[in-house]
């Protein structure tokens, strides 16, 4: 596991017990974007670095009864949280990194990531290897619960040209990544962008 990684573990291990409780309000934010992602009863979803499950419920809603709804984290302790909150029930967990998925390529209708874009370590390969297990013209959501400004503010930095999910910077590295951008929002409430995979 690279350094990165084991960083990233550490600080939402640390958080996991807490982290529904820190943030509340995002409930409705999750459902929203969820419901603005346009899956079809049967998809099958992954939601990539699904954290405590926050976006779960709303997914098997989307997808139904007849559909398929991953979430996949790195962080155990992420997992066990959403377990004890009762979110396996809506979909299977598993404990993987998604930079290196235990998939099929094309198996997929859509991925879901709350959150996860800033906490890859090779942003262009890890975007690379969720276009892999998704079909041609399956989708791609990247989402925040508050957007880029509102998060600067809330972590005390500024917003820099390098920003990764500024548009200028984002629409390149998906286009080159395997995916075409087809809308992006950058709002105080909420960061989405959604995404198309190439053929």
């Amino acid at each position: 596991m690279s350094e990165d990684h084991t960083h990233v573990q550490e600080f939402f291990g640390a958080r996991a017990a807490a982290w529904d409780r820190k943030f509340p309000e995002d409930g409705p934010a999750f459902a929203t974007a969820v419901a603005e992602f346009g899956l079809r009863p049967g998809d099958r979803v992954l939601d990539a670095g699904c954290g405590t499950g926050r976006a779960l419920t709303a997914l098997r809603a989307a997808v139904g009864p007849s559909g398929l709804v991953l979430g996949a984290d790195l962080t155990p302790q992420m997992l066990a949280a959403a377990q004890r909150a009762g979110r396996a029930a809506e979909g299977a967990l598993l404990l993987t990194d998604v930079a290196r998925l235990p998939l099929r390529d094309g198996v997929l209708d859509a991925v879901f990531a709350a959150g996860l874009i800033a906490h890859l370590p090779d942003p262009g390969a890890n975007l690379r290897e969720l276009a892999r297990v998704v079909r041609p013209g399956g989708r791609l959501a990247l989402f925040h619960p508050i957007g880029r400004a509102a998060l600067a503010a809330r972590h005390g930095r500024e917003l820099t040209p390098q920003d990764l999910r500024a548009e200028d910077n984002l629409g390149p590295l998906l286009s080159g990544s395997g995916w075409d951008m087809t809308s992006y929002a950058d709002e105080d409430a909420r960061f989405l962008v959604l995404a198309v995979r190439q053929p």
